[in-house]
């Protein structure tokens, strides 16, 4: 008997369209199928001659039984390694209800805040809660992580004291990690990183700019601070903390010690380990610097009633807006687990983080007591959670191996210091396991009792957390209602097609996301010893020769945990090549007009000289600029930046020669992999020229956007510049030339590479080339239905566009006097999040349907946009007045519709249901359309009074 195989296939449920649809959109456009519509989309030059050498699909139970036995090769130890990783307990409400809730992860930045009103008021408990924990008046809504946020400082520290020299000074005591990520940083501008100890350091005699201090440091030890930021404030230096957010519930916060930064994780608050990420960082400083922070910052403004309403506030919005001037390419960060660390501190109030806190101290006091009675010395006897024994180096091996034989993962500072750093998770046995393991053939002492190890000069003395939303929902039923409220506030792809161009907004699957919270995967720490995560080995292993031969290049780095930070790491093994070639020189960077915006902000970050190349009409790279001015800049030629597909939505007819002329002149070709969405399977950059490109696992590969993050963005690079990828100072990885660590952890954030590894082994070659094709699909079919309503701005040489396409509405505004954010608002009354607006083109709005969108759902966009047009042409024709109608008057929110009064010259039921199907699947936007000045003239970042909300 011939074997079957199971008819459910996985391709089937990612992709929306089914045959019938496809043949019905294709009859619109007018080809005969979709082999036709590539091929008179992408050009022939580049296009993929074979299908992808992967496996084929997958099923999603055959998936999962496979993960499980991947799963069963993780070994998850009890983990006291600390640097910045502990376990937690994720509160199950928690866990079920945000961490596991595509009504939570399914959506992208809040750009249309009157749609996003959940999210954002989540991440104003995070912003109040950093603030309060830190003593520092105002903070972003979070970054990367505690390496990159450190970084930042340093870089926030050299922007906003250009004349302070041009040293930054490190204490040796903190995370090794953190020292390499702010070295990587530092390195294209020459700024001089000093690393000494803060004791006998002395700021007033070599001049910096800057210093950061770790509080507790990697060690454990705590150290008052104030003798050495005193010493650097009067010699004109700023000073950052990194600092344990759980450690000061009990420590004096960084803001009343005179710091004026404070960076640090959120990790310990509910976040998985996850082998190194996602985790959320914090970032928080004085109000003079606030115009300086990277990354995005949640204010409070008012709506059209004048109700308190939060939207992303001054331009931290999109510090890569300022393109070469920016001083960050934070695009995305890590909303999701920000919004988890928040809810967490809800759940708890400041009692219950102190209580959290108290009890972890209270076992480190008793580990250290039994530590002494062993005969140990300790390093220092003052401590939050992080006891350092002095062992004598002849036996370290021995105690270090008897904790690995009792299934414990312990520290080894040095030869003769070993590291226990306890967390939430640990119990009076573990202790007695730990201390098990020192003790060797001797009894384990009896350690009960406990006296405070903080110093009494830095225990902490001011209050926290008083908002009532900290104080309110600690029972489960009042924080299941709680999160369930703020969901109700937000629209997510449970409702509808999210159509933000460039952003892909495409399923995640539930099957792609249930292993992320296994505790196989969820619970080993990044520093783990890589012998117990033979799994995730296995993942990463996989994942990078799938990615080669999905891009064509032969070299992977999965570190950088965004594609910001994906761009920078390539940016900057770019620039290490050239300097093993001895042409250091080479600082220009070819950016198109188009380019987004944090191309030249990425180029901004490794000190390249960034020279903007035309476009020409048909918004195609203008190849006689980019011959002159690379030849203008032969000499020092660096790199070229190009996004492809174009950020126009076209396939261009000329890359190949525009990737000859760059390297003809001596430079690199780096491809922006944000439209990849457009080529998986139809052709590889690594095959038509360029030299490295991202990838954004957000976007092509399905990882969730979780409302503002989080991401990751490796790199894939050709053979050539393998040698450069990053390295790590705590697990190897990278080239034997390696550039220094992008990110904290070694493989950025290890727990969500699950999510596209399972993506692609389910779709198989044949299923992501089918996405792909429809994808490209439903963008024309868009364009078509909305052509002769918005014009399509861009098209490729045949007529039709990529996987996204730009309309034109600059002729409303002239003739009806309607803006684009007219119309995305007016879409949110239909049920629809706006596509992109104004980029990359002021006046246009940029949609990308993803290849997940079924026709009925493309329709339904359509028929709201067509809906919009025509009353539109009623303005233009003097029916609707151009000052008061039903585009200026939405959003209309629930209680604007049902007022007792209404003065406005159109009726209730056409503001309220403007299409039939809108009754049975209406989304009530929170608040009306937000008044973005006076948030910004009167700025509040932290949880308002309640009484605001009246």
């Amino acid at each position: 008997m011939k074997p079957t195989r199971h008819p459910d296939r996985f391709v089937d449920r990612h992709v929306g369209p089914d045959s019938r649809d496809i043949e019905e959109m294709l009859a619109v456009l007018g080809v005969r199928n979709l082999d036709e519509l590539i091929d008179r989309t992408v050009p022939a030059a580049i296009r993929l001659q074979k299908p992808l050498d992967l496996p084929p699909g997958r099923s999603e139970f055959g998936l999962l039984r496979e993960v499980e036995e991947i799963a069963a090769k993780n070994q998850v130890f009890r983990s006291y390694i600390g640097m910045g990783y502990s376990d937690t307990v994720t509160p199950p409400v928690i866990q079920r209800n945000i961490l596991e809730n595509p009504g939570w992860y399914t959506q992208y930045t809040p750009y249309q805040p009157e749609i996003s009103q959940g999210r954002l008021e989540a991440l104003l408990n995070y912003q109040t809660m950093v603030e309060d924990l830190t003593g520092l008046p105002v903070a972003n809504a979070s970054l990367l992580d505690e390496g990159t946020a450190a970084a930042e400082a340093m870089t926030m520290f050299h922007n906003v004291a250009p004349n302070a020299g041009n040293a930054f000074f490190i204490a040796q005591d903190c995370h090794p990690q953190t020292i390499e990520v702010v070295r990587t940083r530092a390195l294209p501008f020459g700024i001089e990183i000093v690393v000494g100890d803060p004791a006998t350091f002395d700021p007033g005699k070599q001049k910096i700019f800057g210093a950061l201090l770790q509080y507790p440091a990697t060690d454990g030890a705590i150290r008052d601070p104030r003798p050495f930021i005193e010493k650097a404030h009067a010699s004109g230096s700023l000073v950052v903390m990194a600092a344990d957010i759980l450690g000061l519930t009990l420590l004096t916060p960084p803001g009343e010690l005179g710091a004026d930064c404070a960076v640090g994780s959120t990790q310990r608050f509910g976040v998985p380990l996850g082998y190194g990420g996602p985790h959320a960082a914090y970032f928080a400083t004085r109000n003079e610097y606030v115009r300086h922070m990277p990354g995005r910052i949640i204010g409070v403004s008012v709506d059209a009633q004048g109700h308190t309403a939060l939207r992303m506030a001054l331009q931290t919005r999109e510090q890569h807006i300022r393109r070469e001037k920016a001083t960050s390419n934070i695009c995305t960060a890590q909303a999701l687990l920000a919004i988890i660390a928040s809810m967490y501190a809800v759940y708890h109030g400041p009692r219950g983080l102190k209580g959290i806190a108290q009890h972890i101290h209270g076992l480190a006091v008793q580990l250290a007591r039994g530590l002494v009675r062993l005969g140990y010395r300790l390093r220092h006897d003052q401590f939050f959670d992080t006891v350092a024994a002095q062992v004598e180096p002849a036996k370290t091996d021995a105690v270090l191996a008897a904790a690995l034989a009792g299934k414990l993962n312990l520290r080894r500072i040095d030869a003769g210091t070993i590291g226990v750093s306890l967390d939430e998770t640990t119990t009076a046995e573990d202790v007695r396991d730990v201390l098990a393991a020192f003790a060797g053939a001797r009894t384990v002492p009896d350690v009960e009792g406990e006296e405070s190890r903080i110093p009494a000069a830095l225990a902490r003395q001011s209050g926290y957390l008083a908002h009532p939303v900290f104080n309110t929902h600690h029972s489960e039923t009042e924080m299941l209602r709680y999160m369930r409220l703020l969901e109700s506030r937000d629209l997510s792809l449970t409702r509808s097609m999210i159509p933000l161009g460039s952003c892909t907004m495409k399923l995640n699957a539930t099957a792609e996301m249930l292993p992320i919270t296994w505790p196989a995967f969820s619970r080993l720490h990044p520093f783990a010893p890589r012998s117990q995560a033979a799994g995730y080995a296995q993942i990463f292993q996989e994942l990078e020769a799938m990615l080669a031969e999905i891009t064509g290049f032969p070299g992977v780095s999965l570190q950088p945990n965004s594609g910001a930070q994906g761009e920078y790491a390539g940016l900057q093994v770019i620039k290490a090549y050239h300097q093993s070639r001895g042409e250091a020189h080479r600082n220009v960077c070819l950016i198109p007009q188009s380019a987004h915006g944090t191309n030249p902000a990425s180029a901004a970050m490794v000190n390249y000289r960034i020279v903007v190349v035309k476009t020409d009409e048909n918004g195609n790279v203008d190849v006689k600029d980019l011959e002159a001015k690379a030849a203008q800049s032969a000499k020092n030629l660096a790199a070229l930046m190009i996004t492809y597909p174009s950020t126009h939505g076209v396939f261009e007819e000329d890359v190949r020669r525009i990737c000859e002329i760059v390297h003809r002149h001596g430079g690199q070709v780096y491809m922006d992999g944000a439209n990849m969405n457009a080529q998986v399977g139809l052709c590889r950059p690594g095959d038509f020229g360029p030299d490295v490109c991202h990838l954004n696992l957000h976007k092509t590969f399905c990882i969730p956007h979780g409302g503002g993050g989080p991401g990751m963005g490796p790199i894939c690079v050709a053979k050539h510049l393998m040698p450069f990828l990053p390295g790590h100072p705590v697990v190897r990885t990278g080239g034997d030339k390696a550039i220094g660590a992008i990110s904290a952890a070694p493989w950025g954030s290890a727990s969500i590479l699950l999510i596209s590894w399972a993506y692609i082994k389910m779709m198989g070659a044949s299923g992501l080339t089918q996405a792909t094709k429809v994808a490209i699909l439903n963008a024309n079919y868009i364009a078509k239905r909305l052509d002769e309503h918005f014009p399509v701005l861009y098209r490729g040489k045949n007529g039709f566009v990529a996987h996204e396409c730009i309309v034109d509405l600059r002729k409303v505004k002239r003739d009806a006097g309607i803006e684009v954010d007219d119309v995305a608002k007016r879409l949110m009354d239909y049920g629809f999040h706006a596509p992109t607006t104004s980029f990359p083109v002021i006046g246009t709005l940029m949609i990308e349907p993803t290849e997940s969108e079924p026709k009925a759902e493309l329709d339904r966009f359509c028929g709201a946009m067509i809906g919009i047009r025509e009353e539109i042409r009623e303005i233009e024709a003097g029916k609707a007045p151009r000052d008061r109608n039903v585009l200026k008057g939405a959003p209309h929110t629930a209680e604007v519709l049902t007022a007792d009064a209404w003065d406005r010259p159109y009726s209730r039921e056409r503001a309220a249901w403007p299409a039939k199907w809108v009754r049975e699947r209406k989304f009530w936007p929170a608040v009306g359309r937000l008044n973005n000045v006076y948030g910004d003239k009167n700025l509040v970042c932290s949880c308002p009074p309640l009484e605001s909300y009246e």
